[in-house]
């Protein structure tokens, strides 16, 4: 079946400018949802080379906004993998690195793992943290989510084939055989996924092109993990660079500063 197209998918000539965007979007939503009745901005965030993008642009886009306005930040993470957050595959300790050391948003307000218990007990732990953190909604529901994909179409620690892509009760899961080292992991689900405001895709180089183009092309009984998240009311975009949409022939919004 073909999934349902995505409300934009943006293309930019390079990973930078695709970056600068990115960065412009999440305090463009981050000043409308705190201009709301609720007057707050839930963010959830995932790891890999996301991590390098945002520290290099989300500050310098959130700043004339003031310290008053990322206070009213909560974060989470869209996975995370159970090690200390001193390891250097730890999303939340690269995070706490890079970018949260620049931004002034309370600690109490950046949702973590707890990395010393056992994986199935961190999937709870972390479930209940959103629920305090989401009172008032059945499943957490963030402003944005901003979401990878692997080569292999994988999204979070959602990979092809997993009996994870059919659970619909728990909001966060465990993972113990993640095809992708560290094996133990934690992730939110399709449930989540699918509840968000608005979730945005991001995928750079044409190591992406391929399974970019099943993804949003195919007509696949199986879908590929990336290709389930599907928002139910919310918005989904796709930002990508000119490498990675090589080989899409659906229509895209070009973009350059040049």
């Amino acid at each position: 079946m073909a999934a349902p197209a995505p409300d934009l998918i943006s293309v930019f000539s390079s990973p930078q400018e695709l970056g600068a965007s990115l960065a412009q979007l999440v305090a463009q939503r981050a000043a409308c949802c705190l201009a709301g009745a609720r007057a707050r901005f839930a963010l959830g965030l995932s790891g890999g080379s996301l991590v390098s993008m945002l520290a290099r642009e989300l500050p310098a886009a959130t700043a004339p906004a003031g310290p008053a306005s990322l206070a009213r930040w909560t974060v989470g993470f869209c996975d995370e993998r159970l090690v200390p957050f001193e390891h250097a595959e730890s999303t939340y300790g690269l995070y706490r690195t890079h970018l949260l050391s620049r931004l002034p948003i309370p600690d109490s307000q950046v949702i973590t793992i707890n990395p010393q218990l056992p994986v199935e007990e961190a999937a709870e732990d972390y479930a209940k943290k959103l629920r305090q953190a989401f009172q008032g909604d059945s499943i957490p529901v963030f402003d944005l989510l901003i979401l990878g994909v692997g080569p292999d179409g994988h999204t979070c620690s959602l990979f092809p084939d997993h009996p994870l892509l059919q659970e619909r009760e728990k909001i966060v899961a465990p993972i113990s055989d993640s095809p992708k080292p560290p094996p133990q992991r934690v992730t939110l689900t399709l449930p989540v996924l699918n509840a968000a405001r608005t979730v945005i895709f991001v995928a750079t180089g044409e190591g992406k092109a391929a399974v970019l183009k099943r993804i949003l092309e195919g007509k696949e009984e199986n879908p590929l993990p990336a290709a389930l998240v599907q928002p139910h009311t919310g918005k989904l975009c796709w930002f990508l660079d000119e490498a990675a949409a090589g080989l899409l022939t659906v229509p895209f919004e070009k973009h350059s500063t040049l």
